[in-house]
């Protein structure tokens, strides 16, 4: 039996009839001194009027926001007019901060922290899932490398220009728009011979990744807490470890917390005294191996005193043929292929600031997040606190 016809005239009159019922609750509400129902939904966010002295990180997105992450109240948005401050109650997972990244084709806004990931939409904050990812087994990776197999390497290893990659526990993280995989090495012949000459628990893991960075050629590097640097070339992976570069002569570990490539394509590794021309891929290289590079001069200091040296870096970001770097403490430094030159951060005390990390923003300008002197930005002749 089929469903009998409603006319417009009768659809209409139905309609007004609601329109009517709704008017009337809100006018009986009105003679009764109640508040009407409330329509809107809430929004997230507490306006602020200062960023707060913890702003390790600085990120700009696609439409412009400045964003500011710290350790421990959670990021700032600034909007060219006001700020806003998101925590935990606004849906972030975690207030210590640890990357703030957009997730190109989507726009997607990620906050990496120490509790999880969270994507800001909707005007907050909601927690993103992690796959747990298995290594790839050597069956397959070895398929791969002998060009065997087609396709990804199973257990979520591909390169796709789209995807966003993330650091991570035990391993990176590779975004694609919907999921969010947590992915495994697979062992590394270096691994043993690093378990045998320094102390850890049974369950150590040395993959723990720290920063990631693509190259121009698509490939992704991965710097590691204790084990060096890894190459992914989308059908293999390389590695690189200098104990020198990653583990400090008193005992500690420093790690790999900066990876770039400079304008002639060569690689920059944290120690930014020496700069490393690195081999391409090649068939007899495929596997877990070492990476195949040459160690070249760097930075030249000659012109500067030695209380004004650079060592290990904790950030590196490049504006067309410079690099600028800031190291724990002793300000930003800049190197344009030939010269050094160097800008001194200091509080109101004139004591040196200690930093974190250093972003070019989508209009070129220079920001270096602090541990507890908040944000600055580079004015041309040197860097100054930004209070908005």
């Amino acid at each position: 039996m089929t469903a009998p016809l409603v006319d417009s005239t009768t659809s209409a009159i139905a309609l007004l009839a609601v329109l009517g019922a709704v008017c009337c609750q809100d006018a009986s509400r009105l003679r009764a001194n109640e508040p009407p129902v409330e329509r809107r939904t809430s929004i997230a966010g507490t306006p602020v009027s200062d960023l707060g002295d913890s702003c390790w990180y600085v990120f700009q997105d696609q439409d412009g926001n400045h964003w500011f992450g710290s350790d421990g109240e959670g990021v700032c948005r600034y909007d060219g007019k006001s700020l806003t401050r998101f925590t935990t109650a606004d849906g972030l997972a975690h207030d210590q901060v640890r990357a703030i990244q957009q997730h190109g084709p989507t726009g997607d806004l990620l906050v990496n922290t120490n509790g999880g990931v969270s994507k800001f939409t909707g005007g907050r904050f909601v927690p993103v899932s992690i796959v747990e990812m298995w290594p790839p087994s050597p069956t397959v990776a070895a398929a791969h490398a002998d060009g065997e197999a087609d396709g990804e390497l199973e257990e979520g290893w591909r390169l796709d220009p789209g995807d966003l990659w993330m650091t991570g526990s035990g391993g990176p993280r590779r975004y694609d728009g919907t999921k969010l995989h947590q992915l495994k090495f697979p062992k590394s012949p270096l691994e043993d011979e690093l378990a045998a000459t320094i102390e850890h628990r049974p369950d150590w893991s040395p993959y723990d990744v720290w920063t990631v960075f693509t190259d121009r050629r698509g490939h992704a590097w991965f710097g590691t807490g204790m084990f060096g640097i890894c190459r992914f070339d989308g059908r293999s992976f390389a590695w690189m470890f200098e104990s020198r570069l990653t583990q400090m002569p008193g005992g500690g570990w420093l790690g790999f917390r900066s990876i770039v490539e400079d304008e002639a394509g060569d690689y920059w590794f944290g120690a930014t005294a020496q700069r490393y021309r690195v081999e391409p891929p090649s068939a007899d290289e495929r596997g877990s191996v070492r990476l195949r590079y040459e160690c070249l001069d760097g930075m030249d200091f000659t012109a500067l005193d030695d209380e004004r040296q650079l060592s290990h870096c904790q950030s590196i970001a490049r504006d067309g043929r410079d690099l600028w770097m800031v190291p724990y403490r002793g300000g930003v430094w800049r190197y344009d292929g030939k010269a050094v030159a160097h800008f001194p951060l200091l509080d109101d005390r004139m004591e040196p600031i200690t930093t974190f990390a250093i972003f070019k923003d989508r209009r070129g300008a220079l920001w270096v997040g602090t541990h507890e002197n908040g944000a600055y930005r580079f004015t041309g002749s040197g860097f100054e606190r930004f209070r908005p």
